[in-house]
């Protein structure tokens, strides 16, 4: 593999429905696993209307690319020239190759460019099955495995993603599997292949290694392999294939072991320890794995929960200056909202139903003053304890947490009712803690979380765990879950305007300044206009009735 030249490419699209249009293609030459030479990457204007669901994508338009790009023939005569007819990979082969740049190309008179080689999504899902981040999506798996950030949604971005993956993540996989060569992979990726895990029906989320067990399973594959439709039999027929290849391995390895032969650390579907002379112990696959996922998706999810924890801290330190910074004006501003919207309402009432029936209005809005008095109060004590913590004090704070969350967190007990309450209550603890910034309370529970418990009432702690595969299974679904849940609020929250706010003022404290400064006097003319209006409905009020009205 190591002196086989192909090229990785990818497309940014005008949708997904035909006619496609490519609005950006990336691409980077390869030697073997690493990139050889500078890459490509090109804008093409096809004077072509672009999706707005993929202009919220990729955040190209029909103007952008009348501005900055180029005719698309001369965009693919320096691509036919860079990649000077090497195999062509991408992520997603079928799309990018079949349904864009092939129709394209005919589209266009341009002879096909290079030649096809495999397809990376698909050598992605054989290799990471079952897959520990949830989903083999780019951007998914980026994240999961902590890959450099490299523009997401851009060809070109995508493709040095691509090569990030497959060279740290896929490559020693692949080794491991003894595929060496490119013949290898492209066998490999194009060989029938279906997940470890069903997707759907009455077992729908387990591992078929299970069948080995479980005779409704198994039952279930062979009810499966004699569909009428073709593809699942083919599925059931391949799953059935799969478990008797696996049988005949664990003939083998206990042959090995009753001749006193040396026996292989691991099978295709199992794990053989030594365990002195002459005596192997054979373990179900699914369980050891199961294990060793649930050990890393644990530390992942941790991880992840702590970087999360971190910035979200410092975006709402950030946060609560600003509030202080303006909350006069904050309050100002919804004070003369509340204002408006019940003199107007007071005079819809007055018109339709007389004074009287007015005057409670006036009363809703004082009770509305005061709610909204309170959850000012409230609000600023809340911000009073957004102090910012210093370099060491973060990072403990990150550490505490991060050891305390995977040691105690509840799916540790999931399988006992009665133990549940004591680690509910403490990660709520532990939480709270960590929102508060308070290392104090977090160094208290780490030292003696027993104690801790005892002294608010509360059971000691039980680390007991059920080892049986289905609810094993369970738990791994459960953490994979949330390690993509907590993905998903990382991104969000670094896609915010308070993570911008706080990242821009980390590098420049006048940047925070000016920010205040820009606010302010777009709230003064906020409030100016709103006085305006409350001035004009009062005098409204004034020459339509006795009463005052809401002041």
């Amino acid at each position: 593999m190591e002196d086989i030249c192909w090229t990785l490419v990818d497309t940014e699209t005008s949708g997904i429905s035909a006619p496609i249009f490519a609005l950006e293609i990336g691409a980077q030459k390869m030697r073997g696993w690493l990139p050889d030479g500078p890459p490509f990457r090109r804008l093409l204007n096809h004077n072509a209307d672009i999706s707005p669901q993929a202009s919220r994508v990729n955040g190209y338009t029909r103007e952008i690319l009348e501005r900055d790009g180029e005719p698309p023939v001369t965009v693919y005569g320096e691509f036919a020239t860079y990649v000077a007819g090497l195999p062509l990979v991408s992520y997603n082969l079928r799309f990018d190759w079949d349904d864009v740049l092939l129709p394209e190309w005919r589209r266009l008179g341009i002879h096909p460019i290079g030649q096809r080689g495999f397809c990376a999504l698909e050598l992605a899902r054989r290799l990471l099955d079952p897959v520990p981040a949830g989903n083999c999506k780019l951007q998914t798996l980026r994240q999961f495995f902590r890959l450099p950030e490299r523009g997401a949604h851009t060809a070109l971005g995508d493709v040095q993603t691509v090569v990030d993956l497959m060279n740290t993540v896929l490559r020693p996989l692949a080794q491991a599997r003894d595929l060496h060569s490119w013949n290898d992979l492209v066998a490999f990726t194009q060989t029938e292949w279906f997940p470890s895990l069903i997707g759907f029906g009455k077992f729908r989320n387990r591992n078929y290694h299970e069948a080995v067990t479980d005779r409704d399973l198994h039952a279930w594959l062979r009810w499966l392999a004699d569909s009428t439709n073709e593809r699942s039999a083919r599925m059931g027929k391949w799953y059935l294939a799969q478990l008797e290849i696996a049988d005949n391995s664990r003939a083998a390895f206990a042959d090995h072991a009753a001749r006193g032969l040396p026996a292989g650390a691991r099978g295709i579907d199992g794990v053989v320890a030594a365990m002195g002379a002459g005596m192997v112990l054979f373990q179900a696959p699914q369980k050891a794995e199961l294990e060793q996922l649930i050990a890393a998706a644990r530390n992942r999810l941790a991880d992840l929960e702590a970087e999360f924890t971190e910035q979200k801290h410092a975006v709402d330190v950030t946060l609560a200056q600003l509030f202080k910074a303006l909350k006069t004006h904050y309050q100002r501003r919804d004070r003369l909202k509340l204002l408006i919207t019940h003199r107007r309402k007071f005079l819809d009432v007055l018109l339709q139903s007389g004074d009287e029936e007015a005057e409670s209005v006036t009363q809703a809005h004082k009770e509305a003053r005061q709610q909204s008095d309170a959850e000012y109060t409230q609000a600023e004590a809340e911000a009073a304890t957004k102090a910012p913590l210093t370099e060491d004090q973060a990072n403990e704070l990150k550490e505490l947490w991060r050891r305390l969350i995977k040691a105690f967190h509840t799916d540790r007990c999931m399988n006992y009712l009665d133990r549940r309450k004591a680690h509910e209550w403490l990660t709520a603890e532990i939480n709270l803690a960590r929102d508060e910034g308070n290392i104090e309370r977090l160094r208290e529970i780490a030292n003696d979380p027993d104690k801790h418990l005892l002294k608010h009432g509360m059971v000691p702690l039980s680390d007991q765990e059920s080892r049986d595969v289905i609810a094993l299974r369970t738990l791994l679904d459960s953490l994979q879950k949330r390690i993509l849940e907590t993905l998903e609020a990382l991104t969000t929250l670094k896609e915010s305007s308070g993570y911008e706010l706080h990242q821009r003022a980390k590098i420049d404290r006048g940047f925070f300044d000016a920010t205040v400064g820009t606010q302010r006097k777009a709230l003064d003319a906020e409030i100016d206009a709103l006085e305006a209006e409350a001035e004009k409905l009062g005098q409204e009020i004034v020459h339509l009735s006795a009463a005052t009205g809401p002041e």
